[in-house]
């Protein structure tokens, strides 16, 4: 009998490549919730898919001659293969390109224009092309740029449709910090005082310099903002206003959405406001994770510290893999990845914990018992704490898995592992196995380590589900006795229980061999991303890799001579330089980012070159007014182009 419904659900992935070890956490964890829910006797829905409008694709698959639906179905299939491989079994796939989601998308939209929440205005603002997310300057980080992935944001202004946020401010508010919606709940005050407080921004929810998108329905010079787009796939997945399926009723609310911290805001602010506008139910918990690093540094192809997650599979095995990555991650943190991490991390508790452990109770029962145990017993020492281990340990996982805590789900696990590798210590059988008289004491050892296996990996089987299956072989479990039922007690497994000696379960790894051939992979990643990030520097320093203008485009250009008069720097910015200059028909100020190169009194009185019909953009609170002429050096540096033997306001032809 169904204990209720269960819904859970992947942010759906950004189609921006070949995936990489980083991708993997989100989608891992969820199936491993899913798989257990399953096993308690849920009735489950797991969802996970892609995300493949935005400007980005748009541009990249112009630069590879192919449509961005060719584009997008390449990258979906390698997306799946990893899901696969990586033993994550959802339960439905949306891509956002699926003729039902832009119906029903559409229908979003219009709705919420209808209701008085959407209105057509124009943007004017910095904008991260990479995120496809608007920001306003205090939003910005410390350089100027986007406080999600650091890159720069241009300014950007255009017709668009804006959502009315400021009428769901005070529900959100009282959703983040009196609920228990955010989990870990210390998000919140970030989000509150971050974006609430200051006063909820309109969110832009359209388009109209790019084409890739679902078209808005009353005006198709438009699309639809990727945001409200995605976001939608949560209730478009199950027939909400379409007929491609029939779940939300079932479904819906969800109860649990699952991301990782740099789309939190849009979960845990957007999400709800758009659910709020359309007076629909709210998901129950939305659980935050932060980003597997390398070296500290979030993992980025262009940076070459990408970890090829079908590599590590092939070395070590998917489970070991799944395993690994949600053993370490702490919900709300950031976990570090090492080569040496992993592998200490495998060769610690999967090889010397858990394959030792099963490798050494079956050989103890096929060398004393002929691989079938005897059913005389004799209780002694040391059961009692083993036995109430394990049966209080079914308990204590569903608790940490319904706070989706997996790391102290599977640490609790594994102290069960642990206290059964202590208890074989304890009791001595192959001293056991020298006394004909001790025959029913050793049996009753033997049987209580194939019990405390059997509960262990019976709850383990939701997180690493193809390697378990080996294990239940090995200790002769099967049927109702790996049921989650029986997880709960002790004794499922039959009195003559006969046992199956096979492989080792996880060999344990040569940890420096291993290092040295990962460490190999990762410098060769590095190497190519550094070549070619050099082969396309050159091409585009190349004089005929370049568009060329004619001289009415150059005219249009105003280059004229300046004298900086103050300089300073720029508080919320590491690079930037605030410069007065006088020139020659009164003083305007630029920002440059030329902070490491010069100290502002090194520049003050010379006289530079600035563009001076650039259009003014406002870089970290100042507003720049042009900018000033500088050449990159082939050692790496930056010298700014003196003119100090020519009068300021001179102007350059």
């Amino acid at each position: 009998m169904s204990k209720g419904k269960f819904y859970i659900t992947t942010p759906i992935y950004y189609p921006s490549g070949n995936p990489h070890i980083g991708h993997c956490y989100t989608t891992v964890a969820c199936d491993s919730i899913a798989r257990y829910k399953r096993m308690q006797g849920y009735d489950v829905m797991f969802l996970t898919g892609t995300d493949e409008h935005g400007q980005k694709i748009e541009q990249k698959a112009k630069e590879l001659g192919i449509t961005p639906k060719e584009y997008v179905d390449n990258i979906v299939e390698i997306f799946k293969k990893l899901w696969k491989y990586m033993n994550v079994d959802y339960d439905r796939y949306i891509r956002t390109t699926d003729d039902y989601h832009v119906e029903a998308v559409q229908k979003i939209f219009k709705e919420l224009y209808d209701r008085g929440y959407i209105y057509k205005g124009e943007y004017s603002g910095n904008y991260c092309t990479p995120c496809e997310s608007f920001w306003t300057d205090s939003q910005l980080d410390e350089d100027g740029c986007c406080p999600e992935c650091h890159r720069p944001v241009k300014q950007a202004k255009e017709e668009a449709y804006f959502m009315k946020m400021a009428p769901f401010a005070e529900r959100l508010e009282k959703l983040l910090t009196e609920t228990d919606y955010l989990r870990p709940k210390t998000r919140a005050t970030e989000l509150v005082n971050n974006f609430i407080k200051p006063g909820l921004e309109d969110l832009c929810v359209s388009r109209n310099s790019f084409k890739w998108g679902i078209p808005v329905p009353f005006d198709q010079d438009h699309v639809v903002y990727v945001w409200v787009d995605a976001l939608s796939n949560y209730i478009t997945a199950l027939g909400f206003n379409n007929d491609a399926y029939n779940d939300y009723d079932k479904f819906w609310p969800a109860d649990v959405h699952m991301v990782a911290k740099d789309i939190m805001r849009f979960h845990a602010i957007t999400w709800p406001a758009i659910l709020m506008a359309l007076d629909l139910p709210l998901p129950k918990h939305l659980a935050v994770h932060g980003w597997i690093t390398f070296n500290g540094q979030k993992m980025s192809k262009s940076l070459g510290n990408v970890v090829d997650p079908f590599v590590l599979g092939e070395r070590y095995g998917a489970d070991a893999i799944r395993y690994h990555i949600l053993r370490e991650m702490a919900l709300g943190a950031d976990s570090s990845f090492s080569n040496e991490v992993m592998i200490n991390r495998i060769n610690t508790d999967l090889a010397n914990g858990l394959g030792n452990l099963v490798s050494r109770t079956v050989a103890m029962v096929e060398k004393y018992f002929g691989g079938t145990l005897p059913t005389d017993r004799e209780p002694g020492e040391f059961d009692d704490e083993l036995i109430a281990e394990a049966t209080a340990l079914r308990d204590k996982v569903d608790d940490y898995v319904e706070k989706t805590q997996i790391n102290n789900a599977l640490a609790e696990i594994f102290k069960l592992v642990s206290r059964a590798n202590k208890y074989i210590d304890e009791t001595t059988p192959w001293v056991l196995g020298k006394d004909e008289t001790k025959k029913a004491r050793l049996a009753t050892v033997l049987y209580n380590l194939l019990e405390s296996i059997r509960i262990a990996s019976t709850l383990l089987s939701a997180f690493m589900p193809s390697t378990m299956p080996l294990v239940f072989e090995q200790i002769g479990a099967s049927g109702d006795a790996v049921s989650y039922d029986n997880a709960g007690r002790f004794g499922a497994l039959p009195a003559d229980v006969t046992v199956k000696k096979g492989a080792a379960i996880f060999p344990r790894i040569d940890v420096e061999k291993e290092i040295d051939e990962l460490n190999e992979i990762v410098k060769k990643n590095a190497e190519k991303a550094q070549a070619a990030a050099q082969k396309s520097e050159t091409k585009s320093e190349k004089p005929e890799g370049l568009a060329l203008i004619g001289i009415d485009d150059f005219a249009k250009v105003e280059l004229r001579t300046a004298k900086i008069v103050e300089c300073e720097p720029v508080k919320k910015s590491k690079k930037l330089l605030k410069l007065t200059l006088d020139d020659g028909c009164g003083t305007r100020t630029v920002a440059s980012g030329i902070s490491e190169y010069y100290k502002p009194d090194e520049l003050i009185g010379h006289t530079v070159i600035i563009v001076a019909n650039l259009k003014p953009a406002k870089l970290c609170g100042v507003e720049s007014q042009g900018m000033i002429l500088a050449a990159d050096c082939p050692d790496g540096g930056v010298k700014v182009i003196f003119a100090d033997d020519i009068p300021a306001g001179s102007k350059i032809r």
